[in-house]
């Protein structure tokens, strides 16, 4: 599906086809962009030795504020869904809990990303038709000024081992909350979007590529003209089951008191949604 072909973030017309793209899949792939590909694979490796050794049970999340370590025991449920995915994770936020020795390049990457984010968030507003930008509260990029809301979540899917839940998979069809979420290509492919048509596609995963996703609370502050399209991480087979893989989504967040619409604000939407999950 064309749409889904990445987007060079230098070229003239890039927030044009972005936001197109974004607007037709709640997707965009871009290549060519800021972010370094030798600091994500870095950061790749160092946490998966994370992952594979014992110090993240030091780190187990504190419940209020959600940061820290989440093991696989306490891994999420999809909306809906009664089975938990398969993967265990790191909450980072600048102000929470991080092994000191994994802090600076995951701060740095942090930051690189988020200011990245806010970036494309402009370029969405740039592109928002007139009765749909009316509806905006404030601009998009003012939503996310020095909020301390935006979660970096260091993931790592372990190998399977073949007697896994039947239904279980690594993460389960879903939406995301946030305004925009930005992922680099994982160390593994796996991630797919569910097209209009009904049919499941697979989001380009060439290392390098920036895969951009909207979230439920851009989908609520446009009136629905973004989709928050459902996606999954769908389990790999044969030998690739024995692989693990790592993602790195920074899912961005606006202010607690920031309006969303009518109905909402930012805070009272995630505490709604971290409910359903049954995350608080």
């Amino acid at each position: 599906m064309a749409v889904l072909e990445a987007i060079d973030f230098k070229a003239a017309d890039a927030s044009e086809k972005f936001v197109a793209s974004l607007r037709e899949t709640g997707f965009g792939v871009l290549k060519n962009h800021p972010i370094q590909q030798g600091l994500v694979q870095s950061i790749y490796q160092e946490w998966q030795e994370f992952f594979d050794g014992t110090e993240k049970q030091n780190y187990i999340y504190n419940k209020g504020p959600q940061d820290g370590f989440f093991p696989i025991s306490l891994a999420e449920s999809a909306k809906g869904q009664v089975v938990k995915d398969i993967k265990e994770y790191y909450h980072y936020y600048p102000w929470g809990q991080c092994p000191s020795e994994l802090k600076p390049k995951l701060s740095q990457y942090y930051q690189e990303a988020r200011s990245l984010a806010a970036q494309l968030l402009e370029w969405v507003e740039k592109h928002s038709p007139a009765e749909v930008s009316k509806g905006y509260h404030q601009p998009l990029g003012s939503m996310v000024a020095q909020s301390e809301q935006s979660l970096l979540r260091v993931l790592h899917y372990p190998p399977l081992s073949g007697d896994e839940e039947p239904s279980a998979i690594r993460a389960a069809a879903h939406e995301d909350i946030n305004l925009l979420t930005v992922l680099p290509a994982a160390s593994e492919p796996g991630l797919q979007v569910l097209a209009k048509s009904g049919e499941w596609l697979d989001v380009p995963c060439e290392f390098g590529y920036l895969i951009i996703n909207i979230g439920d609370m851009l989908q609520e502050a446009s009136g629905q003209y973004f989709p928050s399209t459902t996606h999954r991480v769908i389990n790999p087979d044969g030998a690739d089951m024995k692989k693990s893989r790592i993602s790195l989504p920074l899912f961005l967040h606006p202010n607690p008191e920031v309006v969303l619409s009518e109905k909402y604000t930012a805070g009272s939407y995630l505490h709604e949604r971290l409910t359903e999950l049954g995350v608080i």
